[in-house]
């Protein structure tokens, strides 16, 4: 009975001194405490669209515990952050938090940035302050950048518009659609699409330097922002009724299709088209022309053509999507209900696969198939009717320099891109394929 009385009295007088350290706070200006990082850093924002949210650890590495009195924002709500630390937000102030010794807390930070009345991307900071008990104050920077924006939900083009704009555009909704008897001509403008937005062309859609981007300007990891992301938006959809569609010095990156169009025009020239999560340009019983483009990187075929009459020139088209091995062709041609004529010339083809050019052999009988190759660098290991394909450079993966080799920068890595075509490569020579304007960001 003694011997477990005194068990009983050695236990709880262990408790009260483990109890009694745990509770024990200092007010030493020495004890501070430390952070996961000292800058939170978001990615440029448009303004008044929210943020996702960011984290950051608050540790405790002292022997005692240490008291936060305050914690505040230095600009309170003009910068536009919103901080919640271990559930309690503040508003604009929260008193009295608790780090115990060797313990953590976590700080979740947001922001909506305010309109800023400027055509570039603004500087938007603001501090975290931490009061500590000692009267010790600690803070943590936060920042981003802000970029003003016009928003438009589901805009319908009934009659001829041109629309030109110094700010970028964001759509919503459906994005746009152009009506059969409008024609909408861009110019200089960037556009961006908000998730399941895009452009849908019963009319006609003429472009002219722009950008044609998802909406998400953020990073789903450290290395790889949005941008890099294939199927972002809905892309480009040119409807039977269309006619004469012409882009021009555009680009358009990470959309599911790139380009959809059935029985119509279409002409692309210094068009670059990357990232989608479908094809690059797929056309059906269509009339279409593509000069000095890119098109990259697609889950589905870069180039689709059935029962078309098309004309590639000077292009480029790189197979190497990253995110799935079972990747569509470079360029695929097949006939339809319709005859399928292709002229290809001074153009690249390649890719990881060891033939990226799928195509169905010549045919007299309807509906035909008829092409014609010249002058271009082709990564295949079959053809038929050799006399259609005169003065091409066969590539193999048993060449020295092959696929990726011919482009000045391709990280596998971090999916960074560059298809302008380096002088060893013997595209270059011959002036084959097409050289970029800047890199691929």
């Amino acid at each position: 009975m003694v011997r477990r009385l005194f068990f009983f009295t050695f236990l709880v007088a262990a408790l009260l001194t483990a109890c009694s350290d745990n509770d024990s706070f200092s007010v030493s200006s020495g004890n501070r405490l430390s952070f996961q990082k000292d800058t939170i850093r978001f990615d440029t924002l448009f303004s008044t669209v929210p943020s996702s949210t960011r984290t950051l650890w608050i540790h405790n590495e002292s022997s005692d515990g240490i008291r936060i009195q305050t914690a505040r924002l230095e600009r309170g709500t003009q910068s536009g952050f919103r901080v919640n630390i271990d559930g309690t937000y503040l508003n604009p102030v929260a008193t009295d938090f608790e780090v115990r010794k060797g313990d953590s807390i976590l700080v979740f930070v947001e922001v909506t940035t305010h309109e800023n009345h400027a055509r570039e991307p603004q500087l938007v900071e603001d501090n975290l302050l931490l009061t500590l008990e000692s009267g010790v104050e600690q803070r943590i920077n936060l920042r981003t950048y802000s970029w003003d924006a016009q928003k438009v939900t589901n805009l319908t083009i009934l009659r001829d518009t041109v629309i030109e704009s110094s700010k970028p555009i964001i759509f919503y909704g459906d994005g746009i659609t152009i009506g059969e008897d409008a024609t909408l001509t861009l110019r200089n403008t960037e556009l961006y699409f908000h998730d399941g937005a895009g452009i849908f062309v019963t009319g006609r859609l003429i472009a002219d330097n722009c950008l044609f981007r998802g909406d998400r300007l953020d990073h789903m990891f450290d290395y790889l922002p949005y941008d890099r992301i294939p199927s972002q938006w809905d892309g480009i959809i040119i409807c039977p009724s269309s006619g004469h569609n012409e882009l021009k010095n555009c680009e358009i990156r990470n959309a599911v299709d790139a380009i959809q169009c059935d029985s119509t025009e279409l002409s692309l020239v210094r068009t670059a088209i990357y990232n989608c999560g479908g094809v690059g340009v797929t056309a059906h019983n269509s009339d279409v022309m593509l000069s000095y483009c890119v098109v990259a990187n697609t889950a589905d075929d870069c180039l689709s053509f059935e029962g078309c009459q098309a004309a590639v020139d000077h292009c480029t088209l790189a197979q190497f999507y990253p995110f799935s091995a079972n990747r569509g062709a470079a360029l695929s041609f097949v006939p339809s209900d319709q005859p399928m004529m292709l002229l290809c010339t001074n153009t690249l083809v390649t890719g990881y696969d060891a033939d990226v050019v799928m195509g169905q052999p010549h045919q007299t009988e309807e509906p035909a198939c008829d092409y014609y190759f010249a002058d271009c660098l082709l990564r295949t290991d079959s053809i038929v009717d050799a006399d259609r394909f005169v003065d091409i450079i066969w590539e193999t993966p048993k060449d020295t320099l092959q696929g990726k080799q011919h482009f000045e920068t391709f990280d596998e890595d971090n999916f960074i891109y560059n298809f302008n075509i380096v002088e060893k490569s013997p595209a270059f020579s011959r002036n084959i394929g097409c050289i970029l304007k800047e890199d691929e960001e």
